[in-house]
């Protein structure tokens, strides 16, 4: 009896240790979805919303990258976008070099006498975001360098082809070929890392992170390679804008998105580098006015409401991880990035993917908005709801075919804290004109939200 009783004891801990063992994957597999106009993660819609941690690689220690990371968890994040070579002379916190005579074909191996090395730390960091179900997005290497001259193809392919190897079995790995630079600029390179990536990872997505003011589909839509588009909307004002082709749409960053909706093939798009929280206006002139949480809200909305499959948030002092000291950072940053992670407008796009998540984001689709420059309203519909999103707060106007029924639940949304008011009843028919809380003036925002009552 008593050995009975050992092997039911024995089979108990077996069978339960088993079923612990059986752990939910936290980054299932990103996939683009049927449709072609958002992306899946194992299977189920997935809201990109991202953080540019740019220069985390180079800048925080293990300690540093467990914080930052889990300060973005918390705030509803589940992308980093994070430069693996920002320069050819690249080391980590500990003095790491990552290549051996600063060319990429030669990555640098060697351990340090703490058995860890730059490719070990980039191991740890992927690992260690994964465990948080945050995906990372990676630039193989900055597009200056490229421009410069510094990175020929056969060497691009030597290093893609080392970093697809290394991290293809890596379920939280995101590609963002290029690096801030037009597709123009050593465009067979790209096309190297593109192709080179994919042979040996083409289970993993693929992007391009372009130049201020233009998309990765000018140049590279038609590749096999580039899975989703990407636009830089910039962080220059309407005023700011020069003559060039690439300027035309201003902060508008809405039309990026228009254009990249309609081409065909079809694929995902989304804003990967608006105007950051706490960068002077225009990026170089520390003297001009700096962008603000409401600048960040309005690129946000106004960019997902017009049909993309996320958004990529950024601010000045997070994406270089500056500290405190006698110099300011570049582009005259201030704050140390530790005070910074909890600025007003890290903490409030959770909101955004939160009403997205709520409205099932990707069942929804863009309707042309209306008004000009700041009284843009753009807008989603789908089969039982209407959502617009006004960034100043004045009257939304609803042209009375796009609302179907008897009577509808309206109420307004607030992008700052998340806050459903006034909710009340609607008849269809009965107004086509909505007065949004408060004042008219820039910075008032709210979604108006119409659900189908009956």
């Amino acid at each position: 009896m008593k050995r009975l009783i050992f092997l039911m004891i024995c089979f108990t801990f077996v069978f339960s240790g088993c079923k612990q063992s059986v752990k939910k994957e936290n980054c299932p597999k990103l996939e683009v979805s049927a449709n072609k106009r958002y992306l899946t993660a194992g299977g189920e819609p997935f809201f990109w919303l991202g953080d540019t941690g740019w220069l985390m690689l180079s800048k925080l220690s293990k300690w540093d990258a467990e914080n930052y990371l889990q300060n973005r968890k918390e705030k509803g994040f589940n992308v980093i976008q994070v430069m693996v070579l920002h320069t050819l002379s690249e080391v980590n916190l500990q003095g790491d070099s990552a290549l051996i005579g600063q060319n990429a074909a030669t990555p640098n191996l060697e351990l340090s006498k703490d058995k860890t090395g730059y490719w070990e730390n980039l191991d740890f960091v992927i690992d260690l975001a994964s465990d948080k179900g945050i995906y990372m997005a990676l630039v193989p290497i900055w597009g200056s360098n490229v421009k410069s001259g510094k990175l020929t193809s056969k060497q691009a392919e030597i290093y893609a082809g080392f970093l697809a190897k290394r991290y293809k079995d890596k379920s939280n790995v995101v590609w963002l070929n290029g690096g801030d630079v037009r597709g123009s600029d050593s465009i067979q390179v790209w096309q190297t890392i593109g192709t080179t990536i994919k042979k040996f990872a083409p289970d993993q997505l693929m992007t391009f992170h372009p130049f201020g003011r233009t998309q990765s589909s000018k140049w590279f839509h038609q590749e096999p390679w580039l899975d989703f588009n990407m636009f830089q909307s910039g962080h220059r004002r309407y005023d700011q804008d020069t003559a060039r082709t690439e300027t035309r749409y201003g902060e508008d960053n809405w039309r990026y998105v228009a254009a990249d909706y309609h081409l065909s093939p079809v694929k995902p798009t989304l804003d990967g580098e608006p105007s950051y929280e706490g960068i002077p206006q225009g990026l170089h002139d520390t003297l001009q006015p700096r962008w603000i949480d409401s600048d960040v809200r309005r690129y946000a909305y106004w960019s997902v409401f017009s049909g993309t499959c996320g958004f990529t948030y950024g601010h000045n002092s997070v994406m270089q991880f500056y500290t405190s000291g006698p110099d300011a950072g570049d582009y005259g940053a201030r704050q140390p990035w530790t005070d910074a992670i909890n600025s007003p407008g890290a903490t409030q796009m959770q909101h955004l993917k939160n009403l997205m998540l709520r409205y099932r984001f990707h069942e929804l689709v863009p309707i042309p908005g209306q008004g000009e420059k700041y009284d843009y309203q753009p807008a989603l519909k789908g089969k039982k709801c209407l959502l617009v999103y006004t960034y100043n707060g004045r009257d939304i106007q609803i042209n009375p075919e796009l609302i179907t029924g008897n009577s509808f639940e309206m109420s307004w949304y607030s992008p700052r804290n998340g806050e459903l008011i006034g909710k009340g009843k609607v008849l269809s028919g009965e107004t086509t004109v909505f007065d949004a809380p408060g004042t008219v003036e820039n910075g008032n925002d709210w979604v108006m939200i119409l659900e189908q009552s009956n």
